[in-house]
């Protein structure tokens, strides 16, 4: 089972950073927050676990984090 990321909404304050560093797979809203382009947790491939990773650690708000 591929790694998922999760988006704390009550952390998240719209930055959209993740957005731009995975922009096939996260999406914004029109108030530029994100949104997973496939549900409530985002699945990540091994073509996109670097960028996720760093969304991760490169989050303002640390709003994201993986789940196994």
């Amino acid at each position: 089972m591929p790694a998922q990321l999760h988006i704390d909404w009550t952390r998240c304050d719209g930055r959209g950073l993740c957005a731009e560093l995975l922009p096939g797979v996260i999406g914004r809203d029109d108030w530029g927050y994100p949104l997973a382009r496939t549900g409530s947790d985002v699945p990540i491939t091994a073509e996109n676990h670097d960028a996720a990773q760093e969304a991760v650690a490169l989050c303002p708000t640390l709003a994201l984090r993986f789940l196994r």
